[in-house]
């Protein structure tokens, strides 16, 4: 089994793009002696593996041990990253400021102090200008400390004004850390957990929000700050399940880099997450036009030098266009079009395997399954939930539960009687064990479990029932989840009426819309959907 170590030179080596290392050999033949050219053949040698394989790496280098092996591999993977902090200083400000913040300190400790000083006034602007805070205060930090140690004929207004800068950006910095780290917390509980499930779920999520939101928020200002309050309102927002609050917050999101355009390129990071919130809460909210509106903005905007910049942008980009495609095939109702997108995806995930975090792949997995079963290919729906059902139960509970209650309809609808009655027994008790059952899923068992005896004739009015006891929970916000993650009641009603799952939605949407055409200035027909 590889080490970390071993993992993480692997995945670099297989992460750089032909440029990247065309630099590389000729940083190497540069600047390294003539013994270290070994570590170019052990680079070749990666290059050629698809995947990890130190025996073959062994006969490769001939002459090299498996302790020398190891050396070999921490020397290359720390010349790799010198080479791309040397190609990359002038692609991002964080490299640009950390180049500045070096040199000052090498001129300072040659004793050159008044050079020193005009390289931190340069950080200090272009620190300022993207807004940088934490590398001012480094900045200032240092500049403070050639002013308290030496004679440099500065004058009072100057070092009055450098105590004022230091006091201003540490409390900015406070803030910002305050805000980021909610942010963070709240990220963490929704990947661990997914939704709120009950009211003690809100409790606890309210109670955690009002203990860490700052005190006073009209002390906030700059982008930053605001950044990390609109995503801390985000989460806050998407946990409970209040969808309008998080579209809110999604578009104030976006706006601020439309009031900030520079900081794009700076934050391209945040602002590609933050089109992805916005698709979300359009998704939830049946926006169908400004879905499409965002999507062909998303789209436009993966094809700027800005999002082509970094393989991470580009992949993340790629990643959740391909989420909000599958989306709007999902609220449509559309699903067999949207089968088309599968052969696509699965290579684009193939391709960006090693940079593909394991709640991606859960989600793409699930929503995959619903396409399938959408489009009455139970059996591949099947094969879908059976990757989550088999996989770990580290992240998103919620998702866990629904795919064994999918996979349970699957088989329902597949008529599969002789193992409904224990499967059903088997995904109350996950369920139940996960604290995830909602009313509407204890309708959806009970239904299951007595429909097992009924006659054909029958079946008919014991759904209709069904469907009326779970319509009137669709406006309740603990009950939503099951409407978000699986559209029980429109699965009923394609039963109760004899329709297609398909058709049902895709009425729906149909019907959305003429209320959107017929009152275009209706704000709540376009907002709540």
């Amino acid at each position: 089994m590889p080490n970390n170590l071993t993992d993480a030179l692997f995945q670099l080596v297989h992460s750089l793009e032909k440029s990247e290392k065309r630099h590389f050999k000729l940083y190497i033949k540069r600047s390294s002696a003539k013994g270290d050219l070994k570590i170019i053949q052990l680079f070749d040698a990666l290059e050629k593996q698809h995947e990890y394989d130190e025996r073959l790496l062994l006969i490769r280098l001939k002459g090299v041990t498996k302790p020398q092996l190891a050396n070999l591999k921490a020397h290359l993977y720390k010349q790799l990253l010198s080479a791309l902090r040397l190609l990359k200083t002038t692609d991002n400000t964080d490299l640009q400021l950390s180049e500045h913040l070096d040199h000052a300190r090498l001129l300072y400790n040659k004793g050159l102090k008044i050079q020193s000083l005009r390289i931190l006034e340069k950080a200090k602007e272009l620190a300022r200008a993207n807004q940088k805070f934490n590398f001012l205060a480094q900045v200032i930090s240092l500049e403070k400390k050639i002013e308290t140690l030496h004679i440099t004929r500065s004058t009072i207004e100057k070092t009055e004004q450098i105590t004022r800068e230091a006091l201003e950006i540490s409390a900015h910095i406070d803030r910002v850390t305050r805000l980021s780290n909610l942010a963070l917390l709240l990220y963490r509980w929704y990947v661990k957990f997914g939704h709120a499930r009950n009211e003690e779920d809100e409790k606890d999520i309210k109670a955690f929000f009002r203990s860490n939101i700052p005190p006073s928020i009209t002390a906030i200002n700059g982008f930053y700050e605001n950044l990390y309050l609109y995503q801390s309102y985000c989460w806050y927002a998407f946990v409970r399940q209040d969808f309008l609050m998080y579209y809110r917050y999604s578009v104030k999101w976006i706006r601020l880099f439309d009031l900030h355009p520079g900081m794009i390129a700076v934050e391209t990071g945040h602002y590609i997450k933050g089109i992805h919130n916005l698709l979300n809460a359009h998704f939830d909210l049946r926006n169908f036009r400004q879905f499409q509106g965002t999507l062909r903005k998303f789209e436009s905007f993966y094809k700027t030098p800005v999002a082509q910049h970094h393989d991470n942008f580009r992949i993340h980009t790629s990643i959740y266009i391909n989420v909000a495609r599958v989306n709007w095939h999902l609220m449509t109702g559309t699903f067999k079009e949207g089968l088309t997108l599968i052969p696509e995806i699965e290579a684009n995930l193939k391709e960006y395997a090693l940079f593909v975090d394991r709640h991606r792949i859960l989600v793409f997995n699930y929503k995959i399954a619903t396409l399938y079963f959408g489009a009455e290919e139970y059996e591949k729906a099947i094969d879908y939930l059976q990757k989550i059902i088999n996989g770990p139960l580290d992240l998103r509970n919620d998702l866990q539960c629904y795919a064994r209650l999918m996979h349970l309809m699957a088989h329902y609808e597949l008529g599969n009687d002789d193992i409904i009655e224990s499967l059903t027994k088997s995904v109350y008790r996950f369920m139940a064990r996960m604290k995830n059952l909602t009313v509407v899923e204890e309708e959806m068992f009970r239904f299951l479990r007595n429909s097992f005896h009924v006659s054909p004739r029958q079946l008919k009015p014991e759904l209709e029932k069904f469907l009326y006891k779970i319509k009137h929970l669709e406006k309740n916000r603990f009950e939503t989840r099951a409407f978000a993650y699986l559209d029980v009641i429109s699965w009923v009603e394609s039963k109760v009426y004899g329709k297609s799952l398909s058709d049902i939605i895709h009425e729906k949407h149909m019907l959305s819309n003429r209320r959107a055409f017929r009152h275009p200035h209706n704000r709540k027909s376009l907002v709540a959907g």
